[in-house]
C-alpha cells in the first residue's frame, strides 16, 4: 500500500522516534508555535465555536449529498473545457495520470504539495515510466533531495529536519556553498526551482477544495508554487480526494477561513487560488489542457459507517499540533503518510488493520484532538471505535492480551480470586521491583516500564487496612 511508510514493526518505529532528541525538540517547538498561532488567530474571530458549528454543518451536508455534488462538479468541469476522471483505486488514478503524461510525451513534471498523491504513490508510478517528478513545495523539495525521505507532518513535511541538515543536503545534492541561514537556503531553493517551473512539460497539483457550482479547484498555499505549477506548463493535472468538495464559493470562504487559521494560525495564507478549467481565448494565465482526477481509494467504503465523520477532515493538522503522542514519537513512527490522531483514524480505514492496527492504540484519549478540530470530528471517539472493532470484530488482539483480559475479568468477578491475587501480587512482583518501582514489566507491561515507572502493589490491601482500622470485617461488596 503506497501510504505505508517502511516495513519496520510499530515499536521499532516508536523507539527510533523516542531516541531522536532533535526530532522531538523540533516537534515540541513547532507544536507550541502552531498551537499558539491558531489560538491567537481563532480568538480574533470572537465566536470560534460558531464557526466550527458552521464548518461541521457544511462538511456533513456535503458528505450526505456527495453523489449530487460530484455529479455537479463533473458537469461543470466538462462545461469549462476540462477533463474529469473518477478513480476507484490508487492504480486507476496512477494509470490515468501516466496515460496523460505519455500522451503529452512529458519527461519533466513539476508538482505542488499534495497528500493524496503521496497516498496513491503517484511519484513512484510516474518515475516507473521514465518521468522526472520535481517537488516544488520547499519542505517536499528538501525531503525529495534527501533520498525521498517521507513527510512527517501534513502541513510541515520537513518538520524533523534542522537547517544544518538541510544545508548539508543542498551541498551534497546541489553543490550549495552558502550558510545555514533560512533566508539563504530558501533563496537557493527558489533559484533552483524557478528553472524547473519554466522547463516542465506537465504540472500536477493537489486540490484543497473543489467548488461544485463552477467546476473550479481552490489551492491554498504560502509559497505560490501551486499557482506556478498550474499556470506555466501547458497541461495541468489536479488530484483530489473525492470528499474534498464544497457546494458553492460561499462555503469555500468558510472552509478556507478555518483551514488557514487552524493550520498555520494565519487569518489568510499568502495565496488562495481559484482555477476553472483550461485557459480561455484572451487569457494569459493557465494551462491549455486541464485534468481533474477524483480519487476514491477506499473513501466510499467509509460513507454511511460509524467512521463517516473522518471524511470531514480538511487536512489542517490542528489535531497533530496538540497531540501528546505525536509530540513524543514524531510522524514517521505512525508508519503512514497520515500521522497523528487523524492518521490513527484514517490510515486503518484506507490501508487496513493488517498494516495499521496499532495506531488507534497510540493515543492517550485525552480528546485534545477533538477539541482542536475545526470541523468537529470526534477523533477520540473514533479511536475508541477502532479499538472495539480490532478486538471484538476483527479478533486481532494477541493471545497474551486475550489471556490477560480473561484473567482480569475472572479475578474482578470473583471476590475470593481477587483477595488471593491481592495478597500474592507483592511477592510475585518482587523480582521486577527496583527502588520501589516495577522497572522490568513482563508481557504487555514491558512497553510501559521501558519508558516510565510503574507503581508496585502495596504490601497491605485496602481491605486489610480497613478491617484493621475499623476493627470489623471487610465487606466483599
Amino acid at each position: 500500500m503506497p501510504m505505508k511508510i517502511g516495513d519496520k514493526p510499530f515499536f521499532d518505529r516508536v523507539n527510533k522516534g523516542l531516541d531522536d532528541s532533535f526530532m522531538r525538540g523540533s516537534v515540541v517547538s513547532a507544536q507550541e508555535r502552531l498551537k499558539n498561532a491558531k489560538t491567537r488567530s481563532s480568538d480574533q474571530l470572537g465566536n470560534w465555536e460558531d464557526w466550527r458549528e458552521q464548518a461541521e454543518e457544511i462538511r456533513q451536508h456535503t458528505l450526505e449529498n456527495l453523489d449530487y455534488y460530484l455529479e455537479q462538479l463533473a458537469t461543470n468541469v466538462d462545461k469549462s473545457g476540462g477533463h474529469i476522471f473518477f478513480a476507484q483505486t490508487a492504480q486507476e488514478a496512477n494509470d490515468y495520470i501516466k496515460g496523460v503524461a505519455q500522451k503529452k510525451e512529458a519527461k519533466k513534471i513539476i508538482k505542488s504539495k499534495s497528500m493524496v498523491t503521496e497516498e496513491i504513490g503517484m511519484n513512484h508510478a510516474l518515475e516507473s515510466i521514465g518521468c522526472e517528478v520535481i517537488e516544488s513545495d520547499l519542505g517536499e523539495y528538501i525531503l525529495q533531495l534527501d533520498d525521498h525521505d517521507p513527510p512527517s507532518h501534513i502541513v510541515a513535511p520537513a518538520l524533523h529536519k534542522n537547517r544544518d541538515q538541510i544545508r548539508d543536503t543542498f551541498d551534497t545534492k546541489r553543490q550549495y556553498r552558502g550558510t545555514s541561514k533560512p533566508e539563504e537556503l530558501a533563496l537557493f531553493a527558489r533559484e533552483q526551482l524557478r528553472q524547473e517551473f519554466l522547463t516542465a512539460d506537465l504540472g500536477i497539483t493537489g486540490c484543497n477544495f473543489a467548488v461544485a457550482e463552477s467546476g473550479s479547484i481552490a489551492l491554498v498555499t504560502n509559497e505560490g508554487n501551486a499557482h506556478l505549477t498550474a499556470d506555466l506548463p501547458n497541461t495541468q493535472i489536479a488530484v483530489m480526494g473525492m470528499e474534498r468538495i464544497v457546494p458553492t464559493w460561499e462555503e469555500l470562504d468558510v472552509m478556507v477561513t478555518m483551514l488557514c487559521r487552524s493550520a498555520v494560525g494565519q487569518n489568510l495564507t499568502s495565496y488562495v487560488t481559484g482555477l476553472t478549467g483550461p485557459r480561455r481565448d484572451g487569457e494569459t494565465d493557465g494551462p491549455e489542457e486541464f485534468h481533474l482526477v477524483v480519487v476514491d481509494n477506499g473513501r466510499s467504503s467509509i460513507l454511511g459507517t460509524e467512521f463517516q465523520s473522518v471524511l470531514q477532515c480538511i487536512r489542517c493538522a490542528a489535531c497533530i499540533n496538540v497531540c501528546p503522542i505525536y509530540r513524543h514519537i514524531g510522524g514517521h513512527s505512525y508508519g503512514s503518510i497520515y500521522p497523528g490522531p487523524i492518521g490513527a483514524v484514517l490510515s486503518p480505514l484506507l490501508g487496513g488493520y493488517d498494516d495499521h492496527k496499532e495506531l488507534p492504540f497510540a493515543s492517550s484519549l485525552c480528546a485534545a484532538c477533538t477539541d482542536a478540530c475545526p470541523v468537529k470530528i470526534p477523533l477520540h471517539s473514533l479511536l475508541i471505535e477502532h479499538r472495539r472493532k480490532i478486538v471484538e470484530d476483527e479478533k486481532l488482539s494477541t493471545w497474551g492480551e486475550k489471556l490477560a483480559m480473561k484473567g482480569f475479568g475472572m479475578a474482578m468477578s470473583n471476590s475470593n480470586l481477587l483477595r488471593t491475587g491481592t495478597k500474592l501480587a507483592p511477592k510475585l512482583m518482587k523480582p521486577l521491583v527496583k527502588d520501589g518501582k516495577i522497572v522490568r514489566g513482563p508481557g504487555p507491561m514491558k512497553p510501559w516500564t521501558d519508558i516510565r515507572d510503574f507503581p508496585t502493589p502495596a504490601n497491605e490491601s485496602f481491605r486489610s487496612w480497613f478491617k484493621k482500622e475499623k476493627g470489623g470485617a471487610a465487606h466483599d461488596n
